[in-house]
């Protein structure tokens, strides 16, 4: 599931535009806490480390039981990886969980419930006022910062789509995810994208 992503020179201002414009577009109301989250969940994984590439190597099942009968400081850091793994998987590749196979609605509740059991656990622990509860923000509207994601895929994709091969790529994209955004993108290179036998035009 790998895909070439294209920053400016600086990754973090480029993530957090995109961020925001996806957030304006999608009508998704989300605290400064949550926003800078999300842009650091995504230079994580334009440079993924050894433990973020393994975070898929067992079924989801197993690893949110891991987590779950971890204890301390440990328990938590599995938690949060859990989601911060399904959140971007189910954000930037979606259309492969389908195509495989695998419940969407399944997908996004081990990430949501690892969210809220992380969240749990900081709320144990925190003094009052100590800072935003960001974690419970993510469990609670994982679906929607799921479409954000969506949109900052699309719009990476599209800007990086300057040969045939990445055009290409584009409209497998389109085809998986019907997105409105791939669509007007390919338009506007000419292509009119078909769902039927045609593909593009």
């Amino acid at each position: 599931m790998s895909q070439a992503i294209s920053v400016s020179p600086s990754m973090t201002r480029y993530f957090q535009e995109v961020v925001d414009e996806a957030l304006r577009v999608r009508n998704v109301a989300a605290t400064e806490a949550a926003s800078s989250y999300l842009v650091g969940l995504l230079c994580a994984f334009a440079h993924p480390d050894e433990h973020v590439e393994s975070a898929f190597n067992q079924p989801l099942t197993f690893l949110l039981r891991d987590a779950l009968e971890s204890t301390g400081a440990e328990r938590f850091q599995r938690l949060r990886a859990l989601g911060d793994g399904v959140l971007y998987a189910v954000g930037f590749f979606g259309g492969h969980i389908e195509l495989k196979g695998v419940d969407r609605g399944y997908v996004v509740g081990v990430g949501s419930s690892a969210y809220h059991h992380a969240a749990a656990m900081l709320r144990l622990n925190a003094r009052v006022g100590q800072g935003p509860d960001v974690l419970s923000e993510l469990a609670e509207k994982f679906e929607r910062f799921v479409s954000v994601l969506n949109d900052v895929a699309d719009g990476t994709l599209a800007s990086s789509a300057r040969d045939e091969r990445s055009v290409l790529r584009l409209y497998e994209r389109w085809l998986r995810t019907g997105s409105s955004r791939l669509a007007e993108e390919l338009g506007a290179r000419g292509l009119v994208p078909s769902r039927g036998t045609g593909g593009l035009n």
